[in-house]
């Protein structure tokens, strides 16, 4: 029954529309779907050229501290690039089971103002070097722009300096466009910081267009805004490039990841030997040596929200769902626990718990770090030497020499 109408309409019956009628109903309808939204007039785009290249992600080590977090006071010479980390390095990398690395580059110190797309040539050699050691040695490896707080923040609030730093992506992509594209890999911008995620999606698009002119043929890799945590990640709609992977970073909950730290959060720097996993009694212990009551009831709250590796499945069931809604492929090339205040066997347990759960979701990882404060590495003797309690966790195996 056709309420509106009056009229009962047999099932079955059909309905004889005039051609003339429906030709015009379908200029209508094109010109409308023309005028829809991309989410709503296009199919998901065909992203198995990033779905296969994402195979060589699949697990993976950031080297951090060679050119990009350089806190030597000297800075960004000869001797730091060429000694950080060595061919050595790298081959070890290879060893261990590693099947690419995420190199951070800080664009600063090549950065030339009004003419960004003028990268310096002797530093470039630096990096030149850097990449072809990694894929000489068969890695795959994410060129990853990731300066630092300054250069984000005039990113946030200057339209002509974003213009500026996709000339910088352009000239950087042209560059390394005739590099293996299924083993060199594009990432625009580590941590945005920026809180609009509204103005970071349109940077971020800007950016990955620049890229794109450079070079054709690499995949690109992009996150959400602020700190690219996943729900940042879930916020933003995927670009119209279908050659994209998507990325987001992973250090929940920071009470027990950043325990000790001297940065971000105040009070993380009383935090001890907090257990993970937890639950609201094994945490009391680390509680009562942080003086702030607030802040108390925050390392309390991380043991009565019972975090273990059923909680980790039920985070990162959220990112998949999204991903499987759009069609596109889904990395976390940032996740670790720092070192200095944390329990050897509690810090690999986290490591374990999310490595297995991103593995079980499909998603390629790339820990945090190689040999910095958060290292699958430590330092014996000016040597770099696997770390087994870290190796293991990872679900990798140790070197033969080690």
């Amino acid at each position: 029954m056709n309420d509106r109408q009056g009229l009962e309409v047999p099932t079955g019956a059909r309905f004889i529309v005039p051609p003339r009628f429906l030709a015009a109903a379908l200029i209508l309808f094109g010109a409308f779907s023309s005028a829809l939204p991309a989410s709503f007039a296009q199919a998901p785009p065909d992203s198995s050229l990033a779905q296969r290249r994402a195979q060589h992600l699949r697990h993976g080590i950031n080297l951090s501290e060679w050119f990009a977090q350089v806190y030597d006071a000297k800075g960004y010479t000869k001797e730091h690039f060429e000694t950080w980390n060595t061919a050595q390095d790298i081959a070890l990398i290879k060893a261990m089971g590693f099947d690419h690395v995420r190199l951070s580059v800080n664009p600063q110190p090549m950065f030339r103002g009004k003419q960004a797309d003028q990268i310096p040539t002797e530093y470039l050699k630096y990096l030149d070097a850097a990449v072809k050691m990694i894929v000489d040695q068969g890695l795959a490896v994410m060129i990853d722009a990731h300066p630092a707080s300054d250069f984000k923040d005039k990113l946030a609030a200057d339209n002509d300096f974003v213009e500026q730093f996709a000339d910088f992506w352009r000239g950087l992509a042209q560059h390394y466009s005739n590099l293996d594209p299924d083993l060199v890999f594009f990432e625009v911008l580590n941590e945005p910081e920026g809180r609009d995620s509204y103005r970071w999606s349109g940077i971020q698009s800007r950016l990955a267009v620049a890229i794109r002119e450079g070079a054709p043929r690499q995949t690109i890799i992009v996150a959400g805004a602020r700190w690219s945590d996943d729900d940042d990640l879930l916020f933003i709609e995927p670009l119209r490039d279908p050659n994209i992977i998507y990325n987001f970073h992973f250090y929940s909950p920071h009470v027990f990841t950043h325990q000790g730290a001297t940065w971000g959060e105040n009070y993380w720097h009383f935090v001890k030997g907090l257990p993970y996993p937890s639950n609201a009694q094994n945490v009391l212990e680390a509680a009562a040596g942080v003086p702030d009551p607030a802040k108390r009831l925050q390392v309390a709250r991380y043991g009565m929200d019972q975090w273990n590796g059923a909680r980790m499945d039920a985070e990162f069931d959220q990112v998949a769902a999204w991903g499987e809604r759009w069609g596109i492929v889904l990395v976390c090339n940032e996740f670790g626990a720092y070192r200095k205040a944390a329990k050897a066997e509690d810090r690999a347990a986290w490591i374990s718990d999310v490595r297995k759960s991103l593995e079980k979701h499909g998603i390629g990882w790339t820990m945090w770090d190689y040999s910095g404060g958060f290292g699958v590495v430590t330092k014996q003797n000016g040597h770099n030497v696997p770390d087994e309690v870290t190796v293991k966790a990872l679900g990798l195996k140790m070197p033969s020499e080690h």
